[in-house]
């Protein structure tokens, strides 16, 4: 599975004045940085829980194969196109009556090609997130990211490049996160 942002989750101005107000920074000197520092915090917080924060636009291009083929990416909200890939990298939508598509309770999304002739590869671009936006995203998941953010900020003078968050950080995530039997 090789998955892209085709449009990335909006930060609205109030996350980064959050961040701001947590590191008690009063001029915009820092926002690109700091900007830089929530996007790999919302990147921490779905690798850690298993489930995108924020709606965003994916793509994940799949091998074609009998039966169904289940997305990577967590919580699906829509799939919107279903596309064959073919060895010259172009690309070609399948008919409707080619495929199925399914949500599950849990998050997940899946596609069964019914038809899917000689292609070895389909592109399934989809939306997938937690919340729709920023305000909508639960208070310990927006804290986390906050803080995660902020103690990069802290940190960046070291050589302390810690693969898992803090101990505080994961505790706020814990709820959400998901466990995957391999």
């Amino acid at each position: 599975m090789k998955r892209a942002i085709v449009s990335p989750a909006i930060l609205p101005a109030s996350a980064l004045t959050e961040l701001k107000q947590w590191l008690a920074i009063s001029t915009a000197h820092d926002d690109a940085p700091l900007s830089a520092l929530l996007r790999a915090s919302l990147d921490m917080c779905e690798a850690y829980t298993g489930s995108m924060p924020l709606v965003t636009g994916c793509e994940e291009v799949l091998t074609a194969q009998s039966g169904w083929i289940c997305l990577s990416t967590m919580p699906v909200q829509s799939i919107s196109s279903v596309l064959s890939v073919e060895q010259d990298g172009s690309r070609n939508p399948f008919a409707a009556d080619a495929y199925e598509l399914d949500l599950n309770a849990d998050g997940g999304g899946r596609v069964r090609l019914l038809k899917h002739g000689n292609a070895t590869r389909i592109a399934v671009g989809f939306s997938a997130g937690l919340a729709s936006d920023w305000d909508a995203l639960p208070e310990p998941l927006r804290h986390g990211i906050i803080r995660l953010a902020a103690h990069q900020h802290r940190e960046r003078e070291t050589d302390s490049s810690a693969s898992r968050p803090p101990a505080a950080v994961a505790a706020l995530w814990q709820p959400w996160r998901r466990m995957r039997v391999a």
